[in-house]
């Protein structure tokens, strides 16, 4: 089901009182409709990091004409592949300058501004490739999911293990009933651990603020989110681009938000879960600046498409020094004789069986007990359209599948359209509220967008946009 957010409603969260009107495309903008022979037109917003892989891989079903990052080393690295492209470091301009010039947008920046941008494109007309988490906040991924549907543009969300056949068979075997009925799902990742800081190590805001390096235009990378200075850490390695970012509450959704539409689309498609009805979180280290060290998420589900009741466990970073994981006795029974136990993985505790996936995408899995299950087929799939069992093909296959739904105008042929994604990634952010409210059970009335029991929690559901770059305004 749909909840149309209105403007009252956005105001009634307190969130949208900033939101304004700066660009919303021309009026009656309109998908374009292709030939055989005619080109896709892309452009790249942020092309550095994940965004170089990203253009690159868009740019070999579709023709890039537009380039933009706030590093102009980043930038220029870029351009180097596509010499005519234009190039530019504020994606607003981009936007308004090659509305009639573009068909479709790659969107890699971080996180904070992932909505913006796409938002923005949308309006305008544009199919919108985004990276995952698809949004910083849960109000935003209710807007991307509506906004794409209002303007009929293709979408997909950079979460590439949608595209595994291992994926898309669990997703089939988990609905086929064939572990009966799943009451609950664990699901965990070593991050942030080898990957950014935050809490325990970064808890304060870095007080060493040099100029902004020539080749970075500070203004256009806080974009939407409290201005601060440019700042590095003892020794001089840059606090927030184009790295560490992920690991503040002002730029970045953390280990959950970084993983979760990973580590969990499998079990969040094979449950056909959407919104949860209630969240509890357990986490530590708690601060104005980063994300917490550690944290015990529970997601609890009431029946839905005749499936029962779940809760779905997710579990990150290190406890006393130790990783925060599903309970041991449940490992006990699914490890191997000298196994030990992946950085990443899920699980789906049914009636009659298990699904143990040792795997970040949920594409590599068994089912036990083992002898119940030995003539089941777990590598393709059987019903849904056949994927990729490479890791390394299913991102270029998402830019794809994209730009097959693109020229045959089905946003649905793209397996994590915004309709799915924005419900996946509007679920899994709740989590990162109720770590803020550590061992108060939150509950949530997804009609009205809000925490029925807290408007403290509630008042965290969206943020305040900054002047210049509150795009979202919904009429």
């Amino acid at each position: 089901m749909t909840h149309r957010i209105t403007r009252r409603r956005a105001l009634k969260l307190g969130a949208a009182g900033s939101l304004g009107y700066l660009f919303t495309g021309p009026a009656g903008s309109l998908p374009r409709v292709y030939g055989a022979n005619d080109r896709i037109r892309v452009a790249g917003i942020g092309v550095g990091g994940k965004g170089s892989s990203d253009i690159e891989q868009a740019g070999q079903v579709m023709q890039v004409v537009a380039l933009c990052d706030i590093d102009d080393d980043r930038l220029g690295k870029r351009g180097e592949t596509w010499p005519s492209a234009k190039k530019y470091f504020d994606y607003r301009k981009l936007i308004d300058e090659m509305g009639k010039e573009i068909d479709a947008a790659v969107v890699s920046t971080a996180d904070h501004s992932h909505a913006p941008a796409a938002v923005l494109a949308m309006r305008a007309g544009k199919h919108v490739y985004c990276q995952k988490p698809l949004t910083h906040t849960v109000f935003e991924a209710r807007v991307m999911r509506e906004e794409a549907a209002k303007h009929k543009v293709c979408t997909q969300m950079g979460n590439q293990g949608s595209a595994l056949n291992g994926l898309r068979r669990a997703v089939e075997i988990v609905q086929s009933g064939l572990l009966g009925a799943v009451t609950e799902a664990h699901v965990w990742t070593n991050r942030p651990a080898h990957y950014w800081k935050q809490a325990p190590d970064y808890t304060t805001r870095p007080k060493i603020t040099p100029p902004v390096p020539k080749h970075v235009h500070w203004e256009e990378w806080i974009g939407p989110a409290p201005f601060r200075p440019y700042a590095v850490h003892d020794g001089g390695k840059s606090a927030y681009h184009p790295h560490d970012w992920r690991g503040y509450w002002d730029f970045g959704t953390g280990a959950l938000g970084d993983m979760a539409c990973h580590t969990a689309n499998m079990a969040f498609r094979a449950l056909k879960l959407d919104a949860p009805i209630a969240v509890i979180a357990e986490a530590g280290e708690i601060n104005p600046e980063t994300y917490p060290a550690w944290a015990h998420i529970r997601y609890v589900y009431a029946s839905r498409g005749g499936m029962p009741g779940c809760t779905v466990h997710w579990y990150e970073g290190k406890r006393d020094g130790k990783k925060v994981l599903p309970p041991e006795d449940l490992l006990a029974k699914l490890l191997k004789p000298g196994e030990k136990l992946t950085d990443s993985g899920s699980i789906l505790v049914g009636d009659k069986g298990v699904l143990f996936s040792p795997n970040d995408y949920g594409a590599k899995f068994r089912l036990t007990p083992e002898k119940d299950y030995a003539e089941v087929q777990i590598t393709k799939p059987e019903k849904t359209p056949e994927g990729t069992d490479d890791d390394r093909q299913c991102d270029p296959l998402m830019k794809k599948e994209w730009a097959a739904a693109i020229r045959a105008g089905k946003p649905a042929l793209a397996s994590s359209n915004f309709d799915y994604a924005g419900r996946l990634t509007e679920a899994m952010l709740l989590g990162n509220i109720a770590v803020r409210f550590a061992g108060q059970k939150l509950e949530w009335d997804t009609a009205g967008l809000k925490f029925a029991n807290s408007d403290a929690a509630t008042k965290l559901v969206s943020k305040e946009y900054r002047k210049g770059w509150d795009l979202l305004g919904i009429g």
